[in-house]
């Protein structure tokens, strides 16, 4: 599967909850395994570990249950949030284009016999995935329930280009994300989640805008363009806190 058809899948892409307990076909299995193997990362210094579990090895707080869970374990370092994000949302585009259901699950947790292996990793986020009887993907993108573009940016001419971002799921539908720059240099910022939403959005926030750059990098590679990420030190605008740095670049 190219990068072109990740991206058409954004458009039509959603969160699938009630799902089908047959395991799917291992040939599908492997397949998914082999993608994500080779997706691309943020960092490539950071390391992570793509991990495999039935329904029985995951406890969950929200009633959603699937045959399979992709889990990503990661070293603790700078930016590793973002890249988890940008990591499993290439696997979450890829499973819906093959039409396969998924979601992203942020209060559920391999169970403690999977944990303890896996002490020089921490465990970040998981998706759950298999075959449903939902609709898989949306009629079209007036079904998103998202902020207006006007919302998260006021650069000037960038409504196709952030489109597809605009589209990005996120923890609770908050879409933290505000893109300002201009469209040779995006800066990339979020809200400050307040005192009461910290607990759970400080951390899922930045998984979000790990999410929200994954679908960004594939618009400019749409647009023949080449996305150059960067984690500089740089003010965001008031009550946000900045993220990444987007350079574009003619594609090579």
């Amino acid at each position: 599967m190219n990068n072109e058809e990740l991206y058409t899948t954004i458009f039509k892409r959603k969160s699938i909850r009630k799902f089908d307990m047959t395991p799917l076909p291992a040939e599908i299995l492997l397949d998914l395994q082999k993608f994500a193997g080779q997706v691309k990362t943020l960092d490539d210094s950071i390391r992570y570990e793509c991990v495999y579990l039935e329904n029985k090895e995951v406890k969950n707080l929200l009633p959603i249950h699937a045959p399979h869970y992709i889990c990503l374990y990661s070293e603790n370092r700078s930016s590793y949030l973002m890249n988890a994000g940008f990591i499993l949302q290439q696997i979450d585009l890829y499973l819906s284009a093959n039409g396969i259901g998924s979601c992203w699950l942020g209060l559920a947790k391999p169970s403690k016999q999977v944990l303890e292996p896996k002490r020089d990793l921490e465990f970040v986020i998981m998706i759950a995935f298999g075959s449903t009887n939902e609709i898989v993907h949306r009629s079209d993108t007036s079904v998103f329930i998202r902020k207006s573009m006007s919302a998260i940016t006021q650069i000037e001419g960038a409504e196709e280009l952030l489109e597809p971002v605009r589209l990005a799921p996120s923890a609770s539908n908050s879409q933290p994300w505000y893109f300002s720059g201009d469209l040779q240099t995006i800066d990339v910022s979020r809200e400050k989640p307040g005192f009461l939403k910290a607990p759970i959005y400080e951390r899922m926030n930045q998984i979000d805008i790990g999410i929200a750059l994954c679908h960004l990098w594939l618009s400019f590679l749409h647009n023949g363009k080449k996305a150059v990420i960067s984690f500089p030190d740089a003010v965001p605008p008031d009550g946000h806190e900045y993220m990444a740095r987007v350079t574009v670049e003619d594609k090579v």
